[in-house]
């Protein structure tokens, strides 16, 4: 590299503990290059590193001599020397103590020294490391006020400086140079400058007649990383997804395969751990081995089940195993899974193979009839057609429904020498006569098949058979050595056809292009493409997209390929570059929206910002351009760029970026534990970081682990308190406003951390949330205090009725109650609900919490609802009973016991009457009444003496009772047996009232003198009003 650096470093060689070390870094490219150094000053990595090395050597006769203390030091360092003194100076006390002498125990006295070890010692360690990207800065002229620096002191500056300081350690050795050891401290800087990446069409290759081309992307190199993939069953994940490894039956002859299948999947499909420098032999158990692209391994999955039929991959990542019972298990890329089964038919009948797509997956059984699974939540699964067949398809595969035209999966069995399409209402038969195939392949799209013969005859053709693509003979690649193992589509264009070396594609007119591998490969169509993973590397194959040829294909005439030589004109200060922009100017808008499309379809970054620079100098000459494009384009490189790292290993090209949606990628990388660049990613991309963050606090106390403390009975399991408040610390920073701490208390409290989980809760802010959780841990006052709180009526309805269906009734009692004021909400809608909907057991509550004064009331409205009379009186009875326990309800006691006598008594009566009057419930007045109405006079005294009706209520009743039966005979009696406590006017009014004036008159006369004439004139009697006028010589009264 036309290269030099350079690095400066203060002229002070000493430096105290609590400091640092300044220093800078400065590069020069010779000859001079402004495109180059700008690149440099992008990309380079600096890094430096503060080291200690330690020799010890053979230690000599004498003893090491203290080095003298430096007589000049840092200022720094004076300051805190001095400061060090006068903390010890003001420490330091004369005090002359007497008492008891202590003496050094014999074992410390006189300890010698350690001796210096016999052999040679010698260590490098790296005590800090600090990595830049790129410099930052140019160096700048110092200006001394006689002058401008000229021209030429400003070209031979550096083209860029990085300055910085490292933090020297509190507890660093102090560098000495003694006889036998020796300490030293020292520096080391590098800067690493990328080598630039070759130029894209470098990988292209042509394809019919040079009108398309194919491009071979290397993505990382796996070498040594994987085993032999031709000894495995392999299954690969789309959209830059991981590979999973399963040890296969191998050396079977194609007469003993049909015999001896079953025997030799047992006995050899047991699958195996493999790993860089690990040999691929068979274990005892069970195993699946997952590998990123990269080749690096991701996980270990045991199997503890029978034999595995099939597995694959999902759409969102997760890798599908299936048994020959019908037990399939769902795995994350952590080891953790969910398992399903597919019914007793499958489990009676058997499996002998399955398909797995990205939404489901279609299994055949023992009788050879095909269930389908939709979706991934255990559905119950769905009998397709029956094909009829009488012997296992030669090959088959499966049609998903997302790209199928009638949304209905479709399944391909190669059968005799046609093909059978199966869904859930049909089967039909194709009718072509080409068969027998060893491949079924569809495309992406699912438009187009690739079938592969026995002959090894290759036909691309419709899913409909009704128009044939292509043909192409296989045995005419000479190269090829084998069967063909996998026949896979390149996007929709072209067909992969692999052995064990070799991998052809072939164009859609024939048109081959051939890639060589030192060993077997395994391949995974892609929407725009195919990806190889071989033992060597793991390469991307697809079609070159139409903004990239259109401008890096030679002797291109393209207006994004003139923007694009213009801005490397433009860069290297010629002038043509604005001669070439005034030729595009009606098309530049154009030329910049496909130099942005290219730059996201290019893998190196070097040309993804040479491209974007492009973009950005055509931008400059527009007066109106929408640079929404321009943002997002580098925002999702910048994300692509990073995700595509060895380390995190997933290749995804921009058109899957965009298909699967920032989002998606964000969860795939949740569900790896890349918590943190999952959270940056967010953040950069404004997206929110509750998932995340969901996921990164579950992880946290999965790994966490619970220290205990005491023994016994008072042993507590300590640790919960750092994790809560880490975990909500880590919310309140990053805004995780709308993340449930009740769905993470739920993952505390199923890892056994309850106590985790109850504090978890207490940050949770909607109680809809919290009170279901504290239910299920059986938290059972806490859920009723925090469902009182909400002031939610229905919430506490709901944990109350909970409460009562599972505890029994004492505890659900004492539960309330002993809640005090917290609860007295609760206690008065359990009332209310109760006192509507189950009496029981609101009298029970009463009962239980000695409110004798409710329960009597209950009683006693139960009474008032009864119809039979020993319930009745059963009733007011126990409510006189719950009266009288109370001291201060003696009166109320003392009533029900009149009511319970007046009830008894009643009963008397209806007997006496053979129950023709109803007397039962009613009141004294009525019961006095009815008597008298019924001829039972002395019943009626009877009821007043017994109960102490007073005189007066007792003439009312009975003269209302008398002037309804008209017993007018027996009203003069009554009237006459004593002077009436009422007086006599009450008797004229209510007679007058009742239409019985006539009989009314005669009661004037015993009325008081002065309301005769009035009640004269009540009854209509105008002259012996007049009369009693006159005699009492009332002249006002006869005016």
């Amino acid at each position: 590299m036309p290269l030099r650096c350079a690095v400066n470093l203060p002229t002070s060689v000493m430096f105290a503990r609590p400091s640092s070390i300044p220093y800078f870094v400065v590069f020069t490219t010779t000859p001079r290059s402004p495109a180059l150094a700008q690149e440099i000053a992008a990309d380079a990595t600096i890094s430096v590193s503060l080291l200690r090395q330690v020799n010890v050597t053979k230690q000599s006769a004498s003893l090491p001599t203290p080095p003298s203390t430096p007589s000049s030091a840092s200022e720094e360092f004076d300051v805190l020397r001095n400061r060090l003194l006068k903390c010890i100076g003001r420490g330091v006390q004369s005090v002359v103590r007497t008492g008891k002498v202590h003496k050094k125990p014999p074992g410390l006295q006189d300890k010698p020294l350690p001796p210096l070890p016999n052999e040679t010692f010698s260590e490098t360690i790296t005590l800090q490391n600090r990595i830049w990207n790129g410099f930052s800065k140019r160096p700048r002229l110092q200006f001394d006020g006689k002058g401008h620096p000229s021209l030429e002191s400003y070209a031979a500056l550096p083209d860029g400086l990085h300055k910085n300081k490292i933090p020297v350690p509190k507890d660093i050795l102090p560098c000495v140079d003694w006889a036998g050891l020796s300490v030293k401290t020292a520096y080391a800087v590098s800067v690493e400058v990328p080598v630039m990446a070759e130029h894209p069409t470098a990988t292209w290759e042509a394809m019919q007649d040079g009108s398309i081309f194919y491009r071979r992307q290397q993505l990382y190199t796996v070498s040594g990383k994987l085993p032999t993939l031709s000894d495995y069953i392999v299954a690969g994940c789309k959209h830059g997804g991981p590979i999973g490894h399963s040890r296969s039956a191998l050396a079977l002859s194609v007469k003993a395969l049909i015999l001896a299948l079953l025997a030799v999947m047992r006995d050899n499909s047991k699958l195996i751990a493999i790993g860089p420098g690990r040999a691929a032999t068979s274990l005892t158990k069970s195993q699946i081995q997952l590998y990123s692209p990269a080749g690096e391994g991701l996980s270990l999955l045991s199997w503890d089940q029978v034999r595995i039929i099939c597995f694959g991959w999902t759409g969102d990542e997760r890798l599908v195993v299936l048994n020959e019972e019908g037990v399939y298990r769902l795995y994350d890329l952590q080891g953790d899974y969910e398992q399903h089964s597919l019914g007793n038919e499958a489990a009676e009948l058997g499996l002998v193979d399955a398909r797995i797509h990205d939404n489901g997956l279609v299994a055949m059984t023992g009788a050879l009839s095909l269930l389908e699974v939709k979706g991934w939540e255990g559905g119950r699964p769905l009998t397709l057609a029956s094909p009829g067949l009488n012997e296992p398809p030669h090959v088959w595969s499966v049609i998903p429904p997302d790209v199928n035209i009638s949304r209905h999966v479709e399944v391909l069995l190669s059968v005799d020498s046609t093909i059978l399409s199966v869904d859930n209402l049909e089967v039909v038969d194709q009718r072509i006569s080409r068969g027998p195939f060893t491949h079924i392949s569809p495309s992406p799209n699912g438009k187009a098949l690739a079938l592969l013969t026995f002959s090894g005859l290759l036909w691309a053709v419709s899913t409909d058979f009704q128009r044939s693509m292509a043909e192409f003979d296989t045995n005419t690649i000479h190269q090829a050595e084998g069967p063909v193992r996998q026949v896979e589509w390149c996007g929709n264009d072209a067909i992969l056809v692999t052995w064990d070396t070799l991998v052809v594609l072939v164009g859609p007119y024939g048109d081959t292009l051939k890639f060589p591998h030192s060993g077997p490969t395994f391949a995974v169509t892609e929407p725009d493409g195919v990806r190889i993973i071989g033992p060597d590397v793991c390469d991307m194959v697809q079609k070159v997209p139409k903004s990239s040829m259109s401008i890096f294909r030679p002797g291109s005439t393209t207006p994004s390929a003139i923007l694009y030589t213009a801005w490397e004109s433009f860069t290297q200060r010629l002038p043509k570059a604005d001669e070439s922009i005034r030729s595009i100017r009606p098309d530049l808008a154009a030329a910049v929206n496909e130099c942005i499309d290219a730059a996201g379809q290019e893998w190196e970054p070097y040309w993804q910002r040479r491209l974007l620079n492009a973009a950005k100098f055509g931008r400059g000459f527009l007066d109106l351009y929408n640079p929404t494009d321009f943002i997002t384009m580098g925002q999702a490189l910048k994300v692509l760029n990073a995700v595509r790292f060895y380390e995190i290993g997933i290749p995804m090209t921009y058109s899957q970026y965009i298909y699967a949606s920032p989002s998606q990628l964000v969860k795939r990388l949740t569900f790896r534990n890349l918590h943190l660049l999952a959270l940056r990613i967010s953040s950069f991309l404004s997206l929110k970081p509750d998932p995340v963050l969901k996921h990164w606090a579950t992880a946290k106390i999965l790994r966490s682990r619970p220290t205990t403390t005491g023994t016994g009975k008072d042993a507590e399991l300590s640790g919960d308190d750092e994790v809560c408040k880490m975990i909500v610390q880590k919310f309140e920073q990053l805004g995780g406003s709308d993340v449930s701490y009740a769905d993470i208390a739920k993952k505390a409290w199923e890892a056994g951390r309850s106590g985790l989980a109850t504090k978890l809760l207490d940050h949770e802010t909607r109680a809809s949330d919290q009170v279901p959780l504290l239910l299920t841990m059986k938290e059972d006052r806490l859920a009723l205090e925090k469902a009182v709180d909400s002031g939610d009526t229905d919430l506490v309805y709901h944990v109350l009725l909970h409460l009562h269906k599972r505890l029994t009734l004492g505890d659900f009692f004492r539960l309330i109650e002993s809640g005090g004021a917290k609860l007295a909400s609760a206690s008065r809608l359990l009332e209310v609900y109760a006192r509507e909907q189950n009496r029981e057991m609101l009298r029970d509550f009463y009962y239980s919490d000695d409110r004798w004064v409710e329960s009597a009331v209950l009683s006693l409205g139960e009474a008032s609802r009864l119809k039979d009379q020993n319930s009745r009186l059963s009733a007011v009875k126990a409510a006189q009973k719950f009266f009288s326990d109370d001291k201060d309800r003696a009166f109320e006691a003392k009533m029900m016991d009149e009511s319970v006598r007046l009830l008894t008594f009643q009963q008397q009566l209806e007997k006496e009457s053979d129950g023709k009057v109803e007397f039962f419930g009613t009141s004294i007045n009525e019961t006095i009444r009815l008597c008298i109405l019924n001829g039972l006079s002395k019943r009626a005294d009877k009821v007043k003496s017994d109960f102490k009706v007073p005189d007066k209520r007792f003439w009312y009743l009975k003269l209302h009772a008398l002037t309804t039966l008209g017993d007018f005979e027996a009203l003069e009696a009554f009237s006459k047996s004593k002077r009436s406590p009422i007086g006599y006017e009450a008797f004229v009014r209510h007679l007058v009232d009742t239409g019985h004036a006539r009989e009314a008159v005669t009661y004037v006369p015993r009325c008081d003198g002065p309301k005769r004439a009035e009640m004269y004139v009540l009854c209509g009697e105008w002259r012996l009003a007049g009369n009693t006028c006159k005699e009492r010589g009332n002249k006002k009264g006869l005016e």
